[in-house]
């Protein structure tokens, strides 16, 4: 099997150069790997010497190699992720929208307070889909909604007493190194 050594242009290697370093710059990493993998191609390096020095599967070298002779410089930049399809349709994510609006009271909760469990456990009633808690906060600041945590104040307490405490009473109490300790 003949090696296969793609010919360029000397301003197509020069721009490729270019090209490679504004990608490692940009942090743009893998998409830099591929071009340098044509530009020493180019310079006759065979795949296998590639894989070696760039440190990637001969066969992905080979592909990225074939890729840029089929659709150029495109065939190396970074397609479109598309992850996991959303198990809520934008339909199901207003619907639930509207629920958490209404609040936990009018869904026929006790707590006046929504929390990620709760949440996870009405959109696999409503819905039939079960999600973490932790992935609940996420689809959550996707609708829009922030985490709001309870703040600990005593309702009946004196605001100054309080500071006071905080300023001289409480730092006292924090452990101290000793003096006169050998420590």
């Amino acid at each position: 099997m003949l090696p296969r050594l793609l010919r360029l242009h000397p301003a197509t290697h020069r721009r490729l150069v270019q090209l490679s370093k504004e990608a490692n710059r940009d942090g743009a990493y893998r998409v830099a790997k591929r071009i340098e993998a044509v530009v020493l191609n180019a310079e006759g390096h065979t795949s296998g010497e590639l894989a070696a020095l760039l440190k990637a599967p001969r066969s992905k070298v080979s592909e990225w190699l074939s890729r840029y002779q089929e659709y150029g410089l495109e065939g190396l930049l970074e397609g479109h992720r598309s992850g996991r399809p959303p198990a809520l349709t934008p339909q199901q994510r207003t619907h639930l929208g509207d629920i958490l609006d209404s609040g936990p009271v009018a869904y026929g909760l006790d707590s006046g307070v929504w929390t990620s469990p709760m949440i996870g456990w009405v959109i696999g009633e409503e819905f039939g889909v079960h999600y973490h808690p932790g992935h609940v906060r996420k689809l959550l600041h996707g609708l829009g909604f922030s985490v709001q945590r309870p703040r600990r104040v005593l309702a009946r307490a004196d605001a100054e007493e309080q500071d006071r405490w905080h300023r001289r009473t409480y730092p006292n109490l924090k452990k101290k190194p000793r003096r006169g300790s050998g420590r």
